[in-house]
């Protein structure tokens, strides 16, 4: 019988032994568990200090800091370990798995602890702010991440006391890591937090940590240090392999660090920008940020996976003509992502493949040249490559996208690589053909990126006024009542009546006469503009500051409204406002970014959210809340949340038929009358509420009489089963491939409910969930 094709890769990738087996699925393991960490991590640092890009570079920043520190401080000192206990580096290994598995229990704690430290320190657009959340959230992950860091050298130390020969140990485990960690991503977001949620979802990886120490403890009985002699001998056998990789120093090794810390720096740098940069396309819920960094991964497999497969049959590509590869590859993503060429999400995430499979190529091939099996070697070489990643993040979010935006910020990164093709211009690896092919490829490439090609976070807006900051590209387009906002390629909002009904139907229900009110997530500001009206004082809390530059823009009287004392704008995120904050609102009015399935959106939407909300509502008080037709499961969701957090809730099909409006409060409230309605509403009020209304509808008391009779009974809306709710641990809205995927796992569901006139002899409005 013949050998099966998946048997020969796995004894080619694996080695002949047993232990190298072991060794590789450990590895595959431990990668799995990193990214999921990082996953959900990276999710519960936006929950806790912003959704914002810094907050999201400085968690990869501080993820690839730590495998830096670890990888340089395990490489220099195992050796010294293992002399002075005569303890085999495999347990040592065995103790930063017991370490990372116990970040799981760790880290949610910290990070809670870390936002009420950082409450008093005010908007997230100050200096302070963005300084000491760093710091706080990296204390809060590095200590796990050094140990992350530290597993490469310590079983490349391993190998070494094993087999004294090997000199490619670091290319094999870091093609069983980076397989593992590219099934992590895919399992992670597709699967795991859906069906566990975070906490359980980190406890599972703390279980595989805490399996896999248990089986590098039996790794050490079975192959335990034999006596003096034999840790002498690995100690000698290292000390030569220093010899050597300092003889390499002397002359080609400044040049193999200084491209392994530009490879780390740009790759990391562009995949902050990818992700800006195919937003359009791929949209802003979780998968689309899995989706890049799976491909990003999967493609430093195959680079990885090729690596060693011309390691075996020793042919191993040059390293001049990788950079020539790379150097080209680099500008695909710029070129090939032209909105005019293709608008498909696969297509565009297929443009970073070869850029990223060469880097998998290059990278273990000269971490391998550098080391020579040494870990200290090792772990110096690959601490150099992943300082690169710690800093292109960084300045990725803090430079390029703020100064030159997604098309022109990854042709900078691009130009590294052709000016590092540039240094191989006396280079005898490659021929002079080859040479000027890639330096003209790579010209047209430039020139076609630099002066013909449009990104598509520019889509078709050419004379839209553009914004950019740390945190988004801000695009506003159109004139008159067709003026937009898109944010990251992704339209936002447009002027519409609905968005003013969001700020006069909660304050019309109060009881009282409203003395203040706060919108979350401010738009193009109509909500904050009706609200204002009112002759109230007004709060807006938006994410973007180039999204209050905006507001200009979209209203005449914005500059009006921006000096009056008793309106503002805070840059800050929704939920930490209200934290931070000590005064309460008569109405909270909410309106999330689209779409429904947004990353980080279920922090708006989740009960413990409205938890928050209501220690900022006066007696009496009132949260409005929008949600869009869409997903009309994810509708019953947010009602369940709603109706678990307010004891008093109605729900309103909005004029147009787009989404609905709930209204929610700790105390019972009557649901006006027409007139009741009207006669609470100032002048400017009634004006506002009907400005950009035609037809029967210019007439406030007809369009009042329409908002008032399209109720829904909420009791239809509120999903029976008590799973299909929105919570910070498990986001129901943002994770729901599998439930759509395999729709018999839930219960088919009926249509919306339809709207029915008020009852006006009802105290309506009083449901009692």
């Amino acid at each position: 019988m013949g050998v099966s094709a998946p048997r020969v890769l796995i004894q080619f990738l694996m080695g002949p032994t047993s232990r190298n087996r072991i060794l590789f699925l450990l590895f595959f393991f431990s990668g799995l568990c990193g990214l999921a960490y990082q996953v959900v991590w990276l999710r519960l640092a936006f929950a806790s200090f912003g959704i914002i890009t810094p907050v999201m570079s400085v968690v990869i920043s501080v993820f690839m800091m730590g495998l830096a520190l670890g990888s340089w401080g395990a490489g220099g000192w195992i050796g010294s370990w293992t002399r002075r206990t005569g303890v085999s580096a495999i347990y040592f290994y065995a103790a930063a798995e017991l370490t990372i598995g116990a970040s799981a229990f760790a880290v949610p704690p910290l990070f809670r602890a870390g936002q009420a430290l950082l409450l008093p320190l005010g908007g997230m657009d100050s200096v302070p702010y963005l300084l000491y959340s760093a710091l706080v959230l990296g204390g809060s992950i590095l200590p796990w991440c050094v140990a992350m860091g530290a597993t490469f050298p310590l079983v490349m130390a391993f190998v070494k006391e094993v087999d004294r020969t090997e000199t490619t140990s670091f290319s094999f485990l870091y093609l069983a890591n980076v397989i593992g960690a590219m099934t992590g991503t895919a399992v992670t977001a597709v699967v795991l937090i859906e069906l566990l949620g975070f906490r359980a979802t980190l406890a599972a990886g703390a279980v595989v940590n805490f399996s896999i120490a248990a089986v590098s403890v039996w790794l050490g009985v079975r192959h335990p240090l034999r006596g003096d002699t034999t840790l002498a001998e690995a100690t000698s056998t290292d000390t030569s392999a220093e010899e050597a990789a300092a003889r390499l120093r002397a002359g080609k090794a400044r040049l193999m660090l200084t491209i392994l810390f530009l490879t780390g720096f740009c790759s990391m740098a562009a995949e902050v920008v990818w992700i800006r940069n195919f937003t359009p396309v791929l949209g802003t819920v979780v998968y689309s940020f899995a989706l890049v960094l799976f491909a990003y991964l999967l493609a430093t497999w195959v680079g990885s996976w090729i690596y060693r497969r011309h390691i075996a049959r020793g042919r191993v590509a040059s390293t001049a003509g990788l950079v020539a590869l790379v150097a080209i590859a680099a500008w695909l993503p710029i070129v090939f992502t032209d909105p005019r060429l293709t608008t498909r999400g696969l297509a565009v995430v297929a443009t970073i493949l070869p850029f990223c499979a060469v880097l998998g190529y290059l990278t273990p091939k000269l971490v391998d040249q550098y080391s020579e099996g040494s870990p200290r070697g090792g772990g110096r070489a690959y601490a150099v490559n992943v300082l690169g990643s710690i800093l292109g993040p960084l300045f990725a979010s803090y430079v390029l996208l703020p100064t030159l935006g997604a098309r022109l910020g990854l042709a900078a990164i691009a130009l590294v690589f052709a000016l590092l093709l540039s240094a191989f211009r006396g280079s005898t690896a490659l021929r002079s053909q080859t040479k000027a092919i890639a330096g003209v490829v790579t010209a047209f490439l430039m020139l076609c990126a630099l002066f013909f090609t449009r990104s598509l976070e520019e889509g078709p807006f050419p004379r839209a006024e553009v914004r950019r900051d740390h945190t988004a590209t801000v695009i506003s387009v159109g004139v008159g009542r067709k003026k937009r906002l898109v944010v990251n390629g992704m339209g936002m909002t447009a002027l519409m009546p609905v968005t003013k009904v969001m700020a006069h139907m909660p304050l019309a229900f109060l009881d009282h006469e409203p003395e203040s009110a706060a919108v979350i997530c401010l738009g193009m500001g109509t909500t904050f503009r009706s609200l204002m009206s009112w002759d109230i004082d007004t709060t807006a809390i938006e994410l973007v500051e180039s999204v209050r530059e905006a507001f200009p823009y979209y209203f005449e009287d914005a500059e009006e409204l921006l000096r009056d004392p008793r309106g503002r704008i805070v840059i800050d995120d929704g939920r930490r406002f209200l934290q931070r904050v000590d005064r309460r609102y008569d109405v909270v009015t909410i309106d999330p970014s689209p779409p429904v399935e947004a990353a980080g959106s279920s922090l708006l939407y989740s009960s413990d959210f409205y938890e928050v909300v209501k220690t900022r509502l006066e007696k009496g008080g009132i949260l409005q809340h929008w949600f869009p037709k869409r997903s009309w499961l994810i509708l019953r969701a947010v009602a369940r949340s709603l109706a678990e957090a307010f004891p008093y809730l109605a729900a309103y099909e909005s004029f147009d038929g787009s989404g609905y409006h709930f209204v929610a409060s700790m105390e019972p409230f009557e649901i006006p009358s027409t007139d009741e309605f009207l006669a609470r509403m100032p002048e400017d009020a009634r004006s506002d509420l009907v400005e950009w209304n035609g037809g029967e509808r210019r007439d406030p008391r007809v369009f009042i009489e329409e908002i008032l009779n399209r109720r829904v009974d909420v009791d239809e809306l509120v999903h029976p089963n008590p799973a299909v709710v929105i919570t910070d641990d498990r986001p129901f809205n943002e994770y729901y491939l599998m439930r759509r995927t395999f729709k018999g796992l839930w219960q088919s569901e009926a249509q919306p409910p339809a709207s029915r006139p008020a009852d006006r002899k009802k105290s309506a409005g009083v449901f009692v969930q």
